[in-house]
């Protein structure tokens, strides 16, 4: 059977209320220039629909190639799912004959559609690559994969073909499957599989016979290792991994015995990393998983970085300091901060204790008396730039950051941490994926700054009170900007990043729903109509501003927004919105004045 052109399924879908037969009712989703909304692959193209009775957002495939047995298959894939509840699948309805087309590429006009649940997500080799600079987040990526596979292998069904593109993560990091043309269900027995799934991830002796419910053992360990090798070491995606795979290839299960990646990694400091890597080795020496339990993929959920960073009211009750001038967590194991200027002994030198492990966030804070801290080997984390507003030499002793220039980065140079420089220029090497949070801040000799297209993150309050800085480039790279990291700041933005806007020298995201930074200097400003959220501090030290309209839209207002606003008289606000505005801006009851025109 011949099946039409996506620009024949196109027109069709435009026209769903009268080419559908059963699902009249779904319409298009359209995108922002009136167009539906869709994604293609190697045999189909899929629809974003709505039901206009339900509301509900559904995905409709439609089927570019033929493949035999898909009828009937997915006949038994719907009777198999019907009854299984997870969110670790989406539902999944065919519908045969259910399409008016109107096609010059076949002799037929009417043909089948697959109705599924919409999974928003992101597939997962996306999501890697944008939080490549998130320990955490890779961490719990591979946290999530093993409790999906610890599910999925012991069903009576398989997915068939997995591999990151059919792997979807959600904004929680919670996985959803898609795409099973491939799958496997008990009602196929002793049938010969659709499709072999990519070489990248399928066992390399897998053939068309090969068809039953322990297919994706060997492909699930297999992204599970390199999941776990990624959250561990991020720059072996660069070194071993490619834009459609991870880390192992092909030629990699072709001859184990020869794989770079496995010789430079074995045996690991990890002890869940050489399990994985055992069980790797018995997927590929017995094409499955059915000589060991299952339970061996788990993986220790991982603690938020920011929790082991956070200098807590515990930890200071139970401290001890050094006459030097550190405090300490009773155990040892965190340097919670350097005395502060009332209490610090004055010192032109600090050492670390050697056997402390964190640096806490802000740990060293405004000491300006410190000019030259030394970080012993022992150190495995630091938290959010612990030197705001020092200028000291950094004696690094751990390999677990490096420092070039007087600026701290981690130990592959993806995240900068802390700029303790005093140049007046500065270019962020081409390394650096993540501009840490404060890692700026209070850099007043700082005038000049590039971003280089390698950075794909700017964290909270980046370059707050880099007073001198004139001009800041965001690059077309940057998909995700914390909490105001320009506050304080009297710089010009110059933004190429799709996902951000900046209108008058203020940056809002993609859709203008939220405004992060306002760095003009207008005395009267109206945030535009549209405008949902008005994020922390976005308004910072904004000396010039005097008066503030802001319009119906807005639903929340971040913390601390107006704090140094000295010039600020009045906010103006819509007639009858005052009880909404008093909840949100408490502290600023006495400037609201209620107007008709906003």
């Amino acid at each position: 059977m011949n099946y039409p052109l996506i620009s024949e399924y196109l027109d069709a879908i435009r026209s769903a209320e009268d080419n559908f037969d059963k699902l009249c009712g779904l319409r298009p989703v359209l995108d922002d220039n009136g167009n539906p909304i869709m994604s293609s692959g190697n045999f189909a193209v899929v629809f974003k629909m709505k039901d206009i009775n339900t509301g509900k957002i559904y995905a409709v495939k439609c089927f570019t190639k033929e493949q035999d047995g898909r009828k009937e298959a997915y006949h038994q894939i719907t009777n198999e799912l019907e009854l299984v509840q997870s969110t670790y699948l989406a539902k999944v309805e065919y519908y045969d004959r259910e399409l008016f087309v109107d096609t010059q590429n076949s002799d037929d006009s009417e043909f089948p559609v697959l109705l599924m649940d919409w999974v928003d997500g992101i597939t997962l080799d996306r999501y890697i690559r944008q939080h490549l600079n998130d320990t955490y987040a890779l961490e719990m990526l591979a946290y999530n994969f093993s409790r999906l596979a610890m599910w999925l292998l012991p069903q009576p069904f398989a997915h068939g073909d997995l591999k990151p593109d059919n792997i979807l993560v959600h904004d929680d990091g919670s996985l959803t499957l898609v795409d099973y043309d491939g799958m496997f269900v008990p009602a196929m027995q002793d049938q010969n599989s659709r499709e072999l799934g990519s070489p990248d991830f399928r066992h390399p002796l897998r053939t068309e016979s090969d068809f039953n419910e322990h297919i994706d053992d060997f492909p699930a360990i297999s992204i599970l290792l390199s999941l776990r090798l990624i959250a561990v070491a991020p720059f072996l995606l660069s070194k071993y991994g490619a834009a459609d795979r991870l880390l192992f290839t092909e030629s990699d299960y072709s001859a184990l015995s020869s794989c770079q990646l496995l010789k430079s990694i074995f045996p690991s400091q990890y002890a869940d990393i050489n399990t994985l890597i055992g069980l790797f080795a018995i997927a590929w020496a017995h094409k499955g998983l059915t000589q060991v339990s299952f339970r061996l993929l788990t993986i220790e959920k991982p603690k938020k970085e920011e929790i082991l960073t956070k200098a807590t009211k515990e930890d200071f009750a139970n401290a001890e300091d050094d006459e030097a001038g550190g405090i300490y967590s009773k155990d040892g194991n965190k340097l919670l901060r350097g005395k502060d200027s009332i209490e610090m002994v004055v010192i032109d030198k600090y050492k670390i204790r050697n056997g402390t492990k964190i640096i806490c966030n802000y740990a060293f804070a405004g000491c300006a008396f410190l000019k030259e801290l030394e970080i012993p080997a022992s150190i495995k984390i630091i938290g959010s730039n612990p030197l705001i507003e020092c200028k000291c030499i950094i004696r690094n002793k751990s390999s677990y950051f490096q420092t070039k220039g007087n600026v701290l980065y981690n130990s592959n140079m993806s995240v900068l941490i802390s700029f303790v420089s005093e140049q007046i220029s500065f270019t962020i090497p081409s390394e650096v994926s993540t501009i840490g949070n404060a890692a700026f801040y209070g850099c007043k000799s700082l005038q000049q700054i590039k971003i280089s297209q390698s950075v794909i993150t700017i964290e909270d309050y980046a370059f707050c009170f880099c007073q001198s800085l004139q001009q800041i480039n965001i690059p077309v790279s940057v998909n995700k900007i914390g909490k105001n990291p320009f506050a304080g700041c009297q710089c010009l933005i110059e933004n190429q990043s799709p996902y951000y806007v900046v209108k008058d020298n203020v940056l809002y995201n993609s859709d203008m729903s939220v405004l992060i930074s306002f760095l003009s200097r207008q005395t009267n400003f109206s945030i535009p109509q549209g405008v949902k959220v008005i994020g922390d501090l976005a308004f910072y030290e904004c000396n010039s501003l005097q008066q503030l309209n802001i319009p119906q839209s807005v639903e929340a207002i971040g913390s601390e927004n107006f704090m140094r606003c000295d010039s600020l008289q009045i906010i103006n606000i819509p007639k009858g919105s005052k009880a909404k505005f008093e909840q949100l801006l408490p502290e600023y009851k006495d400037k609201l004045v209620e107007m008709s025109n906003i």
